[in-house]
């Protein structure tokens, strides 16, 4: 899977500049449209939907497309039937009506001092660009938001065949109904107007281009890593996802790594932080959100679990960062939150394996949603 460089701005001609995009959580799907040439998510059009857990093919489908469908709907996108895109998430009036004080003067006269020059013409630098052309100060192409419409980036976490867009999660509990599933092939005909193609990605991976697009543009090679129910990671050399190189993991995925024999999630994801918490105090928590904040609160026993595995996640990732020899690496995911207390015993875990990482660039992302919209966007547009 691989995406050119110079995701963002620099846009070749027939790239689409206003792209629809989904990102699946565990817990929920978001829908919106994102500017490209701005990198920001067009006012009004974000829409976020609760996936129920263990929900089924049939449920799954219907949120993804009700989140989808309420983007594309007039009003949400803000489309004119004239062609042109609003920004505020309303749908502009009829053309030559006024909502303020009647309708307009008839086309090409003008009350004040004479007549409007030749529809197309400037009177002070030329013509106006083709239709489609946006100012330098504002404005969607007028034309090219529709086109974009033909192709939806979509941020999935794995197992997924993105090629084909097929949910490959064979003993993965939240989604294990799933498994299986033709997601694009039985999404396509419940999007209205019918997409010509869905573009699949990692979740991680849209969390790296959207980091690298907004925070990170000059980064050579950028590694993101997800912190939550699991362990996400993406390899960027150059805007390009790396996922089939000796530099990285396999399929460029920490998940698959190992602390001390056994699978690294075993000691960093939601689930195995939160059940040493219970099994060693005898107290319920509720995520790593709770875990993070008693650790704040001077809990000896969560300040002691979350330093342990965020050590171990650093010493675990250490060789590879040098491999890849990474410039930037980002952190996303609900644990972010808590980054000047899981910040130290990473940089300690990456620097007691390798001396020359404590002068890497980290940094933490809060708004990891956005970022992986802005990144679906992205490999959507190049890809279409």
């Amino acid at each position: 899977m691989t995406v050119p460089e110079g995701p963002g701005p620099h846009r070749r001609a027939d790239e689409p500049s206003v792209v629809p995009v989904l990102e699946v959580g565990g817990s929920h799907v978001t829908a919106a449209v994102v500017d490209l040439d701005r990198a920001r998510i067009a006012d009004g059009t974000r829409r976020r939907l609760p996936l129920t857990p263990g929900i089924g093919p049939e449920d799954f489908l219907a949120t993804l497309a009700e989140a989808a469908n309420g983007v594309l709907a007039v009003g949400a996108l803000g489309t004119r039937t004239d062609g042109g895109v609003r920004t505020d998430g309303g749908a502009h009036p009829d053309r030559g009506v006024r909502a303020d004080q009647g309708t307009h003067p008839a086309r090409g006269v003008r009350t004040d001092r004479g007549t409007y020059p030749p529809r197309g013409a400037r009177p002070d630098r030329g013509a106006y660009p083709d239709r489609g052309g946006r100012p330098a100060l504002g404005g969607y192409p007028a034309v090219g938001a529709h086109a974009a419409l033909g192709t939806w980036g979509i941020a999935v976490p794995g197992p997924f065949d993105y090629a084909r867009g097929i949910a490959r999660y064979h003993g993965v509990g939240k989604f294990a109904s799933l498994d299986g599933l033709a997601v694009g092939d039985l999404l396509t005909p419940r999007l209205n107007p019918r997409p010509t193609r869905l573009r699949f990605l990692n979740d991680a991976s849209a969390f790296a281009l959207g980091a690298r697009l907004t925070a990170h543009p000059g980064s050579r090679r950028l590694v993101a890593i997800t912190l939550g129910t699991g362990v996400g990671s993406a390899f960027l050399d150059r805007g390009t996802i790396v996922e089939d190189d000796p530099r990285v993991p396999p399929e460029g995925r920490v998940d698959l790594l190992t602390v001390d024999g056994r699978p690294l999630e075993d000691t960093v994801s939601t689930r195995a932080m939160t059940a040493q918490y219970t099994e060693r105090t005898g107290r319920p928590v509720d995520g790593l959100r709770e875990l993070t904040a008693r650790a704040a609160a001077d809990d000896a026993t969560a300040r002691d679990i979350i330093t342990s595995a965020l050590h171990a996640l650093g010493g675990a990732l250490a060789p590879w960062l040098t491999a890849f020899e990474a410039d930037t690496v980002v952190f996303g995911g609900s644990i972010t939150a808590a980054w000047p207390l899981i910040g130290p015993p990473l940089t300690a875990g990456l620097s007691h394996h390798t001396p020359s990482l404590a002068r890497l660039t980290l940094s933490a992302r809060a708004d990891g949603e956005d970022q992986a919209l802005l990144g679906a966007a992205a490999f959507a547009a190049r890809s279409a």
